[in-house]
């Protein structure tokens, strides 16, 4: 339907025209007035002798009429156009129509709306996405503490929530992956990427307050404070039975880093007992998140070294048999002369040689990165779906390299960006297997890198 106030312009331009008209006409009749009266005023049938004889007196009216005329003329001339601009004046001051969508007013004039930056959005989209990731990442670490208050059914809705909200992140990580890769319409796909992470947000802060609103922390932290030092007891003892990881291994360092987040929930946990017993209900509150956080980091770290070593006894297992399998994978290229796969096949070959020795040699090796070089060696020949033993492999590897990489992040989630975020995004969705595996490594290095740039957290705190 067509705007009342689009409709209107037409007749507001047809109404100046023709009061320009008009004015135009009133100066020209004036002016032939002022032209034609002075011969309108000679009396043409009077004798020559009586215009002789009355010359003077003739003379001194004529020359007072010549001169009231044109100042008349003049006179109303100037009144007509000072009244059309104080009209302008007016109208355009007192003006109440609003603007055109996408124009915005300076003084008295309307400009078309400067559109936001793209780097501008660019920089919120990716703010958003970290924000929000955070946010999520902080939620479901509460979960835990509080089922053992009110029991998994109680969780039930709030896990409904984490999985919507981390919905809506996928989907945001989806489209910022298309905009990095050359999506057209930039701004579009950047506006919905904040979009998604806002309302990824702001359910999840909803949430946030009704687990708080349950757990009523600042009314009484009592039953929460036993179950944290529950868990923090029986986290102590499984850091104190467990072994430090090599020089170089993905998990060097994290033990050191869990007993140091044990002694920071220690110092917590203590503060929380001092401002409970002083009746600082709401200091002991905050003293109990950050003790929780604290223990729920380390509890990341210390179940990241035992889930690598379970997977690199199980990667030890299937090696054997992914030899085989990759053996019987490779036949059907034997003895063809396809020059497209002659290449494939001499590298695969070589690979499994390699491979042969290496387990064989009696020297420490990675069995996780052993199987990521069988199945990545038997994937460049493009062959038929691999027998099942290639596929467990494939799927053990990309597992762990997924899981490393969300250990990492959830860690050092402080110093973490978009980036890594996204690649990860994408990796828990894929269905490519040993895509999966490329796309988490990749993000563990990006996340490794920021913290390189940005330092660790728990410097900054």
């Amino acid at each position: 339907m067509t705007s009342s106030l689009i409709r209107d312009r037409p007749r507001r331009g047809r109404s100046h025209i023709s009061v320009r008209v008009a004015h135009a006409l009133l100066g020209v009749v004036v002016g032939a007035l002022w032209l034609v009266l002075p011969w309108m005023t000679a009396e043409d049938d009077a004798p020559v002798a009586d215009a002789r004889v009355s010359a003077a007196a003739a003379e001194e009216e004529s020359s007072a009429t010549d001169l009231v005329l044109p100042v008349a003329a003049l006179a109303v001339v100037v009144a007509l156009a000072a009244y059309g601009s104080l009209r302008r004046i007016r109208r355009t001051r007192g003006r109440t129509t609003p603007a055109a969508p996408g124009t915005t007013h300076v003084g008295a004039y309307a400009s078309p709306a400067v559109p936001p930056p793209l780097a501008g959005l660019d920089d919120r989209s990716r703010s958003a996405l970290v924000d929000a990731d955070n946010h999520l990442r902080t939620f479901r670490e509460e979960l835990p503490f509080a089922e053992v208050e009110f029991g998994a059914d109680a969780m039930a809705p709030f896990e409904q929530a984490a999985r919507e909200a981390e919905a809506e992140l996928s989907a945001a990580c989806a489209i910022r992956r298309r905009y990095e890769e050359g999506v057209p319409e930039e701004a579009a796909a950047l506006a919905g990427v904040v979009g998604r992470c806002e309302e990824a947000a702001r359910r999840l802060t909803e949430e946030a307050e009704r687990l708080g609103e349950l757990r009523a922390l600042e009314r009484n932290p009592g039953p929460a404070l036993a179950a944290a030092e529950s868990r923090f007891r029986e986290l102590t003892a499984r850091t104190a039975e467990m072994d430090p990881a090599p020089p170089g291994d993905s998990v060097t360092g994290y033990l050191e880093l869990a007993k140091d987040g044990l002694v920071t929930a220690t110092v917590h946990l203590n503060q929380t007992h001092q401002a409970t017993a002083a009746g600082r209900t709401d200091e002991a509150a905050q003293e109990l998140r950050a003790a929780e956080t604290a223990i729920a980091r380390a509890d990341v770290l210390v179940s990241a070294v035992s889930r690598l070593r379970a997977a690199r006894t199980e990667a030890a297992r299937l090696i054997p048999s992914a030899l085989t399998g990759a053996e019987a994978e490779l036949a059907p290229f034997r003895g063809g002369v396809e020059r497209e796969t002659h290449a494939p096949l001499l590298h695969a070959d070589a690979v499994l040689a390699a491979v042969r020795q290496e387990v064989t040699s009696g020297q420490p090796y990675d069995p996780i990165g052993v199987l990521r070089r069988i199945v990545a060696a038997t994937a460049s020949l493009g062959g038929e779906e691999p027998p099942g033993v290639l596929t467990a492999a494939a799927w053990l590897v990309a597992r762990e390299a997924v899981a490393a990489a969300e250990d990492y992040v959830d860690v050092h989630r402080e110093a973490v960006g978009a980036a890594p975020r996204v690649l990860l995004a994408e990796a828990r969705l894929t269905g490519d297997l040993p895509r999966a595996d490329a796309l988490a490594r990749e993000a563990r290095d990006l996340a490794e890198r920021d913290v390189r740039l940005r330092g660790h957290p728990d410097q900054k705190h």
